[in-house]
């Protein structure tokens, strides 16, 4: 794709750039694998009575088991690696994460979700100019942010020889794009924040 620019408009300013039907797409299955894994997340959290009682909802309470997630979900506090730590103190650790886990992380999956929803709804649908509002284009910039981080936890997870990525990477990217392509994929979706925080910034 080319690269996102900052145009005026009698509407305030708009940021386009011109995409091709295979870069929405990807772009789109990639947003919505996200979306899937995000939801069944959300859907699959434990129900208690206090959360029924008082309308608060409660999260899961162990890191996922998932790559893509545990990266999109991580925990709040990690020990300093390299360093000999003392049981009881890893124990407070990972009591302090699961409690901030269960409170906060229905909040911050209805905030990833919501990116992801703004993205898909101004996608090109069949490729095109893109046109988005600095705030359309702040949700963009979350959203890839995301999904980068869901692919290139795979990448670094299972590992790639020879730009061939395992099966949990091509699960990850539409089945009809070529195998050697996930690199080439994570890629263009760093030229395409990069850009589009340069148009963001008004470069």
């Amino acid at each position: 794709m080319k690269a996102w620019q900052r145009k005026g408009s009698l509407g305030g300013p708009r940021i386009k750039a011109v995409m091709e039907a295979h870069e929405v797409q990807i772009l789109h299955a990639l947003v919505s694998n996200i979306v899937d894994m995000l939801e069944q997340r959300r859907d699959s959290a434990p129900r208690d009575d206090l959360a029924e009682l008082t309308g608060m909802r409660s999260g899961h309470s162990a890191l996922p088991d998932q790559a893509p997630l545990a990266r999109l979900l991580p925990d709040f506090h990690r020990p300093e690696p390299g360093k000999d730590h003392d049981p009881d103190a890893l124990a407070v650790t990972r009591a302090h994460n699961s409690g901030m886990r269960m409170i906060h992380e229905p909040e911050i999956i209805d905030a990833k979700l919501s990116t992801a929803v703004v993205v898909l709804r101004s996608l090109p649908a069949r490729g095109g100019t893109g046109s988005l509002t600095p705030e359309q284009a702040q949700a963009w910039m979350g959203c890839l942010n995301d999904v980068r981080l869901g692919l290139g936890a795979l990448l670094l997870d299972v590992g790639a020889v020879d730009g061939v990525p395992a099966t949990a990477v091509a699960e990850f990217v539409p089945a009809d794009v070529p195998r050697s392509a996930p690199l080439e994929v994570y890629r263009g979706l760093t030229f395409m924040q990069d850009s589009l925080c340069t148009a963001l910034m008004g470069q």
